[in-house]
């Protein structure tokens, strides 16, 4: 709720509202703008008008900036309402520092010490969590750690008067590493040190033991700051409201396999009563997706059909029966042109993925700028057939701006699916390896609402299957140095 302006129909509300934002889900928001009244209790008659709107809709739109007419009184023209969305930019800078030790203690026996660092930050229980360690030098006591880079959230979680600990230590082989020194600092001590001298800012390092059983004990070495900067991490939200476009591309499985459409027990089955999982899926990824699609027209294609007129197999024919303009108005015009193909086209194979990944990448290859971003989803019963030639055609488009969803549907064992999501081993062929994982396979079974809720079900698959794009995104453009605009 936000403050009450008094006497003016042009309110500009002062009050914020903090809300997490999910790419993966769909957030709706309403806003209910009501006249001049204190209290706590609102009747019909204080309302002045309402707006529903998603807010990725309001992410999407241009700069953040979304206009929406005001509805809800009969008869009346209610005005308009305008929300702004700024991202909170805590914690998204990322640290770049580089540490030396000067005369450590000598720990092994034959030869020097082997160092490396350990660092952890407290926890407001006052315990310490690990939160980065460095590389271990080899057979020396004055060791030079190579530059590395950890987001400040990491390292004390936007807060920069926290404890940061840092523990030296000396490797063993064996996994027994001896304890070197320790010392305490902060992400403020580290920046201050570094803008105070340039040359660098020399930290004893303390052993925690030696301090009562050695009285002239001064130190086990000095560990010395060699540089520290900071910059910024672009976020997802940064290139979409920076214009970035996210183009949705469907492709559907037209194969036999699915069963005969007009068969209750066909997996294109259109009853009366619910969707059938290729509508479910389609519905749960593209409702979301379009949010961030400014002109909502999406190329929509089948494949492992005969199509007329002279019944030839086609892997990528357009469900609107437009070559010239495969684009449908919308999801529902999407699956307006999906049943409609279900009655036109005659179901066969093989199950080819090679062609429809092949044409969304030559049209991600002309536009790479990072003013467009590509999504294909393909929803698909079976086992591939061109398994070879799908590799081939991953690792290629791995290098453009798109991501790639499966959805499998029905009983099919997915096996071969794992494969082309990347998670555990990038995907190879013929001996390249894939730039960037850009595929995300789920089963849609796994997504199912036992109670038989579909919007439920919808909302799961939706989560776990674009969980994912806004990482791919920015991987590409990091890869490519790609500053939002």
């Amino acid at each position: 709720r936000t403050e009450v302006i008094d006497n003016t129909l042009n309110p500009d509300f002062v009050r914020k509202f903090v809300l997490d934002y999910y790419f993966e889900e769909k957030q709706n928001l309403r806003f209910d703008v009501l006249t001049g009244s204190h209290s706590t209790v609102f009747g019909a008659q204080d309302l002045l008008g309402q707006a529903f709107v998603a807010l990725g809709e309001v992410i999407g739109s241009q700069r953040g900036r979304l206009e929406r007419p005001l509805t809800g009184v009969p008869g009346k023209r209610c005005g308009t309402i305008l929300l702004l969305a700024e991202e909170l930019s805590n914690c998204r800078d990322i640290i770049t520092m580089q540490l030396c030790a000067n005369k450590l203690d000598k720990k092994d026996f034959f030869g020097k010490s082997d160092p490396f660092l350990v660092f952890y930050r407290s926890n407001e229980d006052g315990t310490f969590t690990i939160c980065h360690k460095t590389e271990v030098v080899k057979n020396t006591l004055n060791p030079v750690w190579q530059p590395f880079t950890i987001p400040v959230r990491t390292l004390c979680n936007g807060d920069y008067d926290r404890t940061v600990k840092i523990d030296v230590y000396d490797w063993d082989r064996d996994g027994s590493h001896d304890f070197i020194g320790e010392f305490a600092t902060s992400y403020r001590e580290l920046s201050r040190a570094q803008r105070a001298s340039r040359a660098g800012i020399n930290t004893p390092c303390a052993h925690r033991c030696w301090k009562c059983k050695k009285k002239k004990y001064v130190n086990s070495g000095t560990v010395t700051l060699l540089s520290f900067s900071v910059e910024s991490e672009f976020t997802f939200v940064d290139y979409i409201r920076g214009g970035t476009q996210l183009n949705f591309t469907v492709a559907i499985d037209f194969t036999a396999s699915n069963g005969l459409p007009s068969q209750p027990t066909s997996l294109h089955y259109v009853s009366p009563y619910q969707l059938s999982a290729y509508a479910l899926a389609l519905k749960a990824v593209g409702e979301i997706i379009q949010d961030y699609d400014s002109d909502k027209l999406f190329p929509a294609y089948g494949f492992g059909a005969k199509v007329p007129p002279d019944g030839k197999i086609s892997h990528q024919f357009p469900l609107n029966n437009n070559v010239e303009n495969p684009s449908c108005a919308g999801i529902e015009g999407v699956l307006e042109s999906y049943l409609q193909s279900l009655r036109t086209v005659q179901l066969y194979g093989p199950t080819n993925f090679a062609p429809i990944i092949n044409q969304v990448a030559g049209t991600a290859a002309q536009v790479t700028d990072g003013s467009q971003y590509h999504v294909l989803l393909i929803i698909t019963d079976g086992v591939i057939s061109d398994m070879l030639q799908t590799k081939e055609a991953i690792v290629t488009a791995s290098s453009l701006p798109m991501s790639i969803i499966i959805v499998g549907v029905g009983p099919a064992e997915f096996e071969a699916m794992e494969e082309l999501d990347g998670d555990e081993v990038r995907l190879s062929s013929r001996g390249r390896y894939a730039e960037r994982d850009i595929v995300q396979f789920v089963p849609f079974r796994d997504y199912v609402d036992d109670s038989g809720n579909q919007v439920l079900s919808m909302a799961r698959l939706a989560k776990d299957v674009l969980a994912e794009i806004p990482e791919q995104l920015l991987s590409y453009m990091k890869t490519r140095d790609i500053k939002p605009r």
